[in-house]
């Protein structure tokens, strides 16, 4: 099983829509606020500007797509 986590801000709608889809598929993920220190130093590693940003197993997605979530999420 892949392991999650979606990278989010409040008050985004694209990520409350990730964030519904996932729940609403019952995938297990993280959630990482990047306006919290820590979300902030976890984020800063990925390079990436703007949210949402989903981290499937060593795979990014930027922005949420759910075609290619899937394609990411089901690869192995």
């Amino acid at each position: 099983m892949k392991r999650i986590i979606l990278y989010t801000m409040s008050n985004c709608p694209h990520c409350q829509t990730a964030k519904r889809y996932l729940e609403d598929k019952k995938i297990a993920f993280r959630m990482c606020n990047i306006k919290t220190p820590a979300g902030q130093k976890e984020f800063s590693k990925l390079n990436l500007r703007g949210v949402p940003v989903l981290k499937i197993g060593d795979q990014v997605l930027k922005g949420f797509d759910v075609k290619r979530f899937n394609q990411l999420y089901q690869n192995d």
